[in-house]
């Protein structure tokens, strides 16, 4: 055990299936807040008008877009000054979240997120914007909700297909986690239990997408990577995915999914104990001799079984624009990754990563 300092978050974290409206209420008179700027995008208004249920709107906000531009914080600002607003009601996936943080990073409005994926947003202190297709970031605690409330009933309208795409942005938080500047012992020890739950999770999901028990472990594995991932910080896998999105306007969780086995299949080699660990908490265990090509075979064995995202190209990644993510990337790649970065050996991850090649195949 070394010598470690960490930083324990203060919020209230409430899981209850079908109780959202009446968590919320409770929270609001907890907060002493009553005039609500509810945040949630049109495609969310079915499932922001059920959690409000009888609680009352000053403003309804559904101007809502992925990588935060900042051009919309701005209007949304403003249209909370005018509205008087003293609370912040956000429902839906980590850009309505990433709003609702954008809005009181400047005006210290008080967040309470009712998440309706498993991005995570809701349990840390992170801010995104992007501005000129370039996403800057940053920590400030003004911007952590108050309140998260999960209820998995209002994950059942996510299709399939973003369940995944969402839980798999869950397990590069805990995987990264486990590596990243600023890591210790406890921040692992949640992203080990994050990444069970999630394992466990998705392919409930996927088998049942009724059954509300898959969908609340992945509720409880996205809100302990989004833990872990507030006191490890960011490495090498959201470096790359902060670009690739802001540059490009790739969909957030979907990029996060392709992404991560290549990163994993990159850097485990490197850190074979850690690889170990990640290995058996996939695979429920499993001992290996091998530890990083069980780490990265366990991922795929999951990828397979949840038929999740591959390929960049995909999703709108042009091929020629991989020399100009490299050149961003290098900008902001972390001193202390496990496998040094070199131009090329980045150029041929992310290469494997637009075409959908196995990961890790030419990074050896």
């Amino acid at each position: 055990m070394t010598s470690f300092i960490h930083d324990t978050l203060g919020q209230r974290v409430i899981l209850d299936a079908g109780n959202a409206p009446e968590h919320l209420r409770a929270e609001l008179e907890r907060l002493e807040c009553s005039n609500v700027m509810l945040i949630a995008s049109e495609f969310e208004s079915d499932l922001a008008a059920q959690v409000m249920g009888e609680t009352d709107t000053a403003l309804n906000w559904d101007e809502v877009r992925q990588h935060v531009p900042v051009e919309n914080v701005q209007r949304a600002r403003s249209a909370a000054a005018e509205a008087n607003i003293d609370v912040l009601v956000s429902v839906g996936g980590g850009s309505t979240t990433g709003l609702a943080k954008a809005i009181a990073l400047t005006t210290g409005l008080p967040i309470i997120a009712v998440p309706t994926t498993y991005a995570g947003s809701e349990a840390t202190r992170m801010w995104g914007m992007t501005e000129d297709r370039t996403k800057s970031t940053g920590l400030d605690d003004r911007v952590l909700p108050k309140t998260v409330i999960y209820d998995s009933t209002l994950t059942l309208t996510l299709p399939v297909e973003l369940s995944v795409a969402s839980g798999f942005n869950g397990l590069a938080h805990c995987i990264d986690s486990m590596w990243a500047s600023n890591t210790d012992p406890i921040a692992q020890a949640m992203a080990l239990e994050g990444i069970r739950a999630l394992a466990r999770g998705l392919p409930q999901v996927v088998t049942d997408p009724k059954d509300l028990s898959g969908r609340d472990q992945c509720l409880y594995g996205a809100y302990l990577s989004a833990v872990s991932f507030a006191s490890a910080g960011s490495g090498l896998h959201h470096k790359i995915c902060h670009v690739l999105g802001g540059t490009f306007d790739l969909p957030h969780a979907q990029t996060h999914a392709t992404v991560l086995p290549h990163v994993l299949a990159f850097n485990a080699p490197s850190v074979p104990e850690i690889a170990r660990r990640i290995s058996q908490a996939l695979d429920n265990g499993a001992p290996s001799d091998e530890p990083a090509p069980a780490a990265s075979s366990a991922l795929e064995k999951l990828r397979e079984a949840t038929n999740a995202p591959r390929a960049l190209r995909d999703f709108g990644m042009p091929e020629t624009g991989i020399a100009e993510a490299v050149e961003r990337i290098m900008g902001v790649v972390p001193k202390d990754n496990p496998t040094p970065v070199t131009e090329e050996n980045l150029k041929n991850m992310l290469h494997d990563a637009w075409s959908g090649e196995t990961p890790g195949g030419k990074n050896e």
